[in-house]
């Protein structure tokens, strides 16, 4: 009998993480969304390991650098460290098929809506990806997550944006507080 593969609570980060502000890639211009650090400390005590999911096309576009983006990203998970919260990878895609400058306009198996990023996790992780969960704030998460086979979908979205979700192909929630 082969060991149980792993569970992940996937996040994406703009939306999700944190408030949605145009790519942000300043400390001072990152904002927590509530209920983010409830959410994973919920998660961790079921045994779901957060992971970050995240398209970064402000790379692409020559508005900040990946040395920026990892900088901010490394504060953001000494941040959730700080709130008992272990991340336990960020994958992001720093290309864009269109908007991308120089060695950034690739059309990337790794940009969402494409599985890429979530296929990886799995393989560095050894993930169960229809026991995982996702949770976006764009249909393009979605999609990913679904081309990828993982079992719970959420998107953040209003209570206008539920059609789809009526139709059972993910759960829409208006605010952390009801993941």
């Amino acid at each position: 009998m082969t060991a149980s593969r792993r569970k992940a609570l996937f996040l994406d980060r703009d939306g999700v993480i944190n408030v949605e502000q145009g790519y942000v890639h300043r400390i001072e211009d990152f904002e927590f969304r509530t209920g983010i650090f409830d959410l994973c400390r919920a998660a961790q005590r079921l045994d779901y390991l957060p992971v970050v999911v995240t398209n970064q096309a402000g790379i692409a576009r020559g508005y900040y650098t990946e040395s920026q983006f990892l900088a901010l990203t490394d504060w953001m998970v000494d941040r959730f460290a700080e709130e008992q919260v272990r991340i336990a990878r960020v994958y992001y895609c720093p290309y864009h098929p269109i908007h991308g400058i120089g060695q950034y306009k690739v059309d990337s198996p790794d940009r969402k809506p494409r599985p890429g990023m979530l296929l990886r996790a799995r393989d560095d992780l050894g993930l169960d990806l229809a026991s995982s969960v996702l949770v976006g704030d764009k249909l393009s998460d979605i999609e990913a997550a679904e081309a990828a086979g993982v079992g719970v979908k959420i998107l953040l979205a209003s209570r206008d944006d539920a059609a789809e979700a009526a139709a059972g192909r993910y759960h829409s929630l208006p605010s952390l507080d009801e993941v």
